[in-house]
């Protein structure tokens, strides 16, 4: 088999969505003909922990581990955290409209830390690879971030070897949504904008996760960024008891942090739960991973606190049961600049389980469009709580004769195996 070694921060058993995409790719990468050699963090500093996704690892994954030094315990005793708390994601959002200490956190971090906290992996890195692939050739590289201080090892390796390189944006660099937020001075600002176009530049392929995020990233003249969706895996899906709850639940998976906050959305279950008891009877809002407490304020001010289910993580398998079984699946979108190019991971995985959508982000976006060309939900402005309203209005009168269903088409083009083919094919370009 040819040999692809996959530079990347997030793996088992750390939790989130962040794994995901290239867990699930190497997964198909050996019946492609293609070996995974993944080079990953020995101690990284994760958010949360998934024991269960080390079941998921192929057979024939060779998994490389050195240890790297990450700031986040003098970032602890900056903002005053206990050493165990972990920073959730969303962290740099919460923390540029927290105390001075956490300003300061984050100043450090857009200006010193760059392009993020993981740069004294760098160096390391690139020197233990070098001594790795001068005995274990490869074929091809691909480095995932964020953080994108992977792709800086890939680049110092292209440098040295000039093997072919993909690099994978699963999110934007200085288009993510809260890049704004990095209290930036404007040496810093142009060092993170540099380093961004020699990663572009360098590459041989660039690789990002919607159109709107490739054309945001369209800044090197003649240099193409290709658009692989992330997507679901069809083994996730096997022998899950899809029986719908006998409450109108509906369910969020995953991290929800404050700019996910959909606000309009409280106060249109409040006010149909104000005029309908059944609805208030029936209603449950389950919300599984962590959930920043703006929102847990925000649905307790509009009264629906006794309607509120809360995880603060379930394993991956686990928590695809809670949205199997429920009626109607929640897509909260950053309200930020960028919104129109995210396309959460989740949502595929929501789509495969043929349960209606409902989408909260601009109607005009990637996301939207998907969910409109696969018939599986519908998508409403952020602030839209009247539309939202009626919607759930419906889907209620739905539930309760047994019809709220979704005839889904399409939904096949967004396997992992699918995907993973469209990765392979960009090698033999």
């Amino acid at each position: 088999m040819k040999k692809i070694l996959i530079i990347t921060y997030y793996w088992p058993p750390s939790g989130g969505g962040g794994v995901m995409r290239w867990l699930k790719m190497s997964k198909y990468l050996p019946e492609l003909g293609w070996k995974p050699i993944i080079y990953t963090p020995e101690n990284p500093d994760a958010s949360v922990i998934d024991e269960s996704l080390l079941d998921e690892i192929h057979s024939e994954t060779e998994i490389i581990k050195t240890p790297i030094w990450e700031p986040y315990k003098i970032f602890r005793i900056l903002t005053g955290k206990k050493k165990t708390e972990k920073f959730k994601p969303g962290y740099i959002s919460e923390a540029s409209r927290g105390d001075w200490k956490s300003k300061i956190s984050v100043f450090i971090r857009g200006n010193l830390l760059i392009p993020d906290p993981r740069k004294f992996w760098i160096n390391p890195s690139i020197k233990f690879l070098s001594q790795y692939l001068e005995e274990h050739p490869v074929d091809l590289i691909v480095s995932t971030g964020p953080p994108h201080s992977m792709h800086l090892i890939a680049m110092g390796l292209k440098k040295k070897f000039n093997i072919p390189w993909i690099a994978d944006f699963r999110d934007p660099w200085t288009e993510i949504d809260f890049y704004d937020k990095l209290r930036l001075t404007k040496w810093a600002d142009r060092k993170h904008r540099e380093l961004e176009k020699k990663v572009i530049e360098t590459s041989d392929h660039v690789v990002t996760v919607s159109p709107n995020c490739a054309k945001d990233m369209d800044k090197v003249p003649g240099k193409i960024v290709n658009v692989i969706n992330n997507g679901f895996d069809p083994e996730d899906f096997k022998d899950l008891d899809t029986t719908p709850d006998d409450k109108f639940s509906i369910c969020h998976f995953g991290a929800f942090n404050r700019d996910r906050n959909p606000a309009a959305l409280w106060k249109a279950l409040s006010l149909l739960a104000e005029k309908n008891h059944k609805f208030r009877n029936k209603l449950s809002i389950k919300l599984i991973g962590q959930t920043d407490d703006s929102i847990i304020k925000d649905i307790t001010t509009n009264g629906l606190q006794d309607n509120l289910i809360l995880w603060d993580h379930l394993p991956h398998k686990k928590g695809l049961q809670e949205l199997a079984k429920s009626q109607v699946l929640l897509l909260a979108i950053n309200d930020a600049p960028n919104a129109r190019g995210i396309l959460p991971g989740k949502m595929y995985e929501y789509m495969a389980l043929k349960r209606p959508i409902l989408a909260i982000g601009p109607t005009d976006s990637d996301f939207a469009k998907i969910i409109m060309e696969t018939n599986t939900g519908v998508a409403v402005d952020f602030g839209n709580s009247e539309e939202m309203h009626t919607i759930l209005e419906n889907y209620f009168n739905l539930f309760l004769g047994n019809q709220l269903t979704v005839k889904s088409t399409f939904v096949e083009n967004y396997s992992r195996k699918k995907l993973a083919e469209k990765f392979v094919a960009l090698a033999d370009i």
